[in-house]
């Protein structure tokens, strides 16, 4: 059986953390579209989250600060 030998780097949210946010601190060398796209698709369980009602304090941003977020891509 296989062992894992590396961990891929992740954060939890900070407060109100948004994409740009997090690219902002964690991914700064790169565009921020392009980060926060490569963001998103690593992170697919948040991205494709369901909208929070209107009324939510979190409308409009899927990210909790409960939340994994990977900040580096996949291991091949």
């Amino acid at each position: 059986m296989a062992t894992l030998n590396e961990t891929r780097k992740s954060i939890f949210p900070e407060g109100q953390d948004t994409w740009e946010s997090i690219t902002q601190r964690e991914l700064p060398d790169m565009g921020s579209e392009e980060a926060v796209g490569m963001l998103q698709s690593w992170n697919l369980h948040v991205f494709m989250r369901p909208a929070a009602a209107k009324d939510s304090t979190r409308a409009g941003n899927p990210i909790l600060p409960s939340d994994i977020i990977f900040v580096a891509p996949p291991q091949a």
